[in-house]
């Protein structure tokens, strides 16, 4: 599923309306609207990080869904690097 797809299904699952969910995050709902309908890439962090407040969602789940690191991660690349090569060296999939 798309991130956009995710966000919509959530939403949707909620009972919250596009209007209300782009007026909640301090959003376009023209721009929230594109971005379900994967018509935009994914937001910016701040944006991603107040969906998924809204949404009650981990924030890991909704930047996998967005292909990108959550913003601490970012902050230290070399040790998520490191991290990962250990993991997957050590058979973990």
């Amino acid at each position: 599923m798309s991130f956009g797809s995710v966000i919509r299904t959530k939403r949707h699952e909620m009972g919250i309306g596009l209007n209300e969910f782009a007026e909640r995050i301090d959003i376009s709902a023209a721009y929230w609207s594109r971005i379900e309908r994967d018509q935009e890439k994914p937001p910016s962090d701040a944006v991603i990080e107040k969906a998924a407040a809204v949404l009650g969602m981990p924030l890991d789940d909704l930047f996998v869904e967005a292909n990108r690191l959550p913003p601490d991660m970012k902050r230290d690349i070399p040790r998520v690097v490191i991290a990962y090569r250990r993991m997957r060296t050590s058979g973990f999939r």
